[in-house]
């Protein structure tokens, strides 16, 4: 949390009593500042907030001044002067504390915090801001402060949502759904509380919940970039395909976020929303060159409308920004297999191979590119090679066949073709169809040569 996210939150502190604390006055017979109870009598029966002829007040006045202009190293000096005098003001820690927490020297802060809900246990503002600072580093132990201004403070909302953040950052994740649903049943207004409780129903898994909580979000606040984002993420977790919907309208007010665009394209993919997908592409690459992982999105709706040439050159684009991506290769040797170009298939998915060798797909794609293109005998080759890696199923034990077959080695085609018919077990009857009738014309003509 930086320092002006704990501003506000202190500043919230500081009226949460309802009065923002003026600065604290002593009478020779006060214990306890002025502002930690306005309005209190001393025990002389005058208001804390009369000023009596005391040169500690000045060094009070000074300090709140200080406080109040942003001028927290001078703050210092004076509260430490005033501390050393009347070290059991508790009202003067938390000036103190604040100070430091403004210098950003957490530790001291905490150690003022501390010694201000030492003297003071009912001070609600110090147990809140002590669970702020802790919050933080160390959210584990922000909890036990947290939880007490929430029992002095019953009526408030606030608190019980700073107890959940430090709860959900601590990793208690029902004790923060806990005190988040505590805090919306007291204000029902709080955004963040139902953004965070969102979020932590979609880790929960209850993405209907999660939907219900980022919607009502946005009932209060229509273009909340986090609502937005949570109710796209709730239904594309929910396999919902409004998701895709989602993800956009969250897209229109919080553009250039490449996540949710590569996402939203991918959704309109899967819906076969091709021109959708390609309008949002578009919008994304507006007035800019596309980027890698633009230009891979594009070659798969291409490729998804069976636009080869197109596809080839938005793959030759990326390519050119990322030389040493096989994946990329991998797909362009595809694409020209798609194509009958054999020679620039293999080029390509040999090129694939350099970058990953152990990839069995580009070895399989390899041994089909060289099998359509007639190359039998390096079909073989590829297919023994992928045999040392994975058992051979029926179609690779058809292609064996085919493959001895037009090399005119019947023996080995009829094994191939036998092993084929015994492992498919008729689930490809066209193939089985196949290997049989060549299964007998192979045994008459190896008979033939007995």
């Amino acid at each position: 949390m930086n320092f002006r996210s704990f501003s506000r939150l202190a500043a919230f502190a500081m009226i949460i009593l309802g009065a923002r604390y003026a600065v604290p006055v002593l009478s020779s017979a006060s214990t306890l500042p002025p502002g930690a109870r306005p309005q209190q009598k001393s025990t002389q029966g005058q208001t804390r907030t009369q000023k009596l002829a005391n040169p500690l007040n000045d060094l009070l006045e000074e300090a709140q001044h200080d406080i109040d202009t942003n001028q927290f190293e001078a703050a210092l000096t004076p509260l430490q002067k005033f501390l050393a005098e009347k070290p059991d003001i508790a009202w003067a820690h938390f000036q103190l504390a604040y100070a430091y927490t403004a210098l950003k020297r957490p530790d001291e802060a905490r150690a003022e915090y501390e010694r201000a809900t030492t003297l003071d246990p009912k001070m609600s503002e110090a147990f809140l801001n002590l669970g702020m600072l802790l919050t933080e580093k160390d959210p584990a132990a922000a909890v036990a402060p947290l939880r007490r201004a929430v029992d002095l403070l019953p009526a408030q909302s606030r608190p019980r949502f700073l107890l959940g953040h430090a709860q959900e950052r601590a990793g208690d994740i029902p004790g923060a759904v806990a005190s988040y649903e505590s805090a919306l049943h007291l204000d029902p207004g709080d955004v963040e509380a139902e953004i965070h409780l969102g979020n932590l129903y979609v880790g929960l898994k209850r993405y209907s919940d999660a939907e219900t909580k980022f919607r009502a979000a946005l009932e209060l606040q229509p273009k909340s970039p986090q609502a937005l984002l949570g109710l796209a993420q709730a239904l594309d977790a929910d396999k919902k395909p409004e998701a895709a919907s989602a993800y956009r309208d969250y897209l229109a007010v919080q553009p250039d976020t490449p996540g949710a665009e590569s996402r939203t394209v991918h959704l309109l993919l899967e819906q076969k929303q091709y021109d959708a997908a390609l309008a949002e592409l578009d919008r994304a690459d507006a007035g800019k060159p596309p980027s890698l992982d633009s230009l891979r999105s594009r070659a798969d709706i291409q490729i998804a409308q069976k636009k080869w040439d197109d596809s080839i050159r938005t793959l030759e684009k990326a390519i050119a920004l990322a030389p040493n991506d096989a994946q990329l290769h991998g797909g362009l040797g595809r694409v020209y297999l798609q194509k009958r170009d054999f020679p620039s298939a293999e080029k390509e998915i040999k090129a694939a191979l350099a970058l990953d060798r152990q990839n069995l797909i580009y070895w399989k794609d390899l041994r089909t590119t060289y099998y359509l293109a007639g190359n039998w005998t390096a079909a073989l080759a590829t297919q023994d090679l992928i045999a040392k890696a994975e058992t051979p199923g029926p179609g690779e034990w058809f292609v064996r066949a085919l493959c001895y077959d037009n090399l005119k080695q019947p023996k080995p085609a009829l094994e191939a073709y036998e092993k084929f018919l015994e492992l498919d077990q008729d689930k490809n009857p066209d193939q089985v169809w196949q290997a049989q009738q060549r299964s007998k014309v192979l045994r008459r003509m190896l008979d033939q040569k007995r």
